[in-house]
């Protein structure tokens, strides 16, 4: 499967936007995904595009993106609106 990686990074992205909204008590999976998905791919390209740390045949890119999601989603809990 030459795309197994993207498909792994896809899926962690939307794990780990699925386990935030778990723990904030569900307030919307729709925008923990859309943070998710937005930094999963800020990370791809920092990784591959701008450091060249990774290519699309190493598996390092998508640690990249996966840490990328966790910290854009803990972002998006500390600084969203509390109303």
């Amino acid at each position: 499967m030459p795309y197994v990686e993207i498909i792994i990074a896809v899926l962690g992205a939307f794990a780990l936007a699925w386990l935030a909204d778990l723990v904030s008590g569900r307030r919307g999976l729709f925008a923990t995904s859309l943070v998710s998905a937005v930094a999963a791919v800020a990370g791809w390209f920092l990784a591959v595009r701008v450091f060249g740390a990774s290519t699309m045949n190493d598996w390092t890119w998508v640690l990249w993106s996966l840490a990328a999601s966790t910290l854009a989603l803990g972002a998006f809990f500390l600084f969203r609106s509390k109303r």
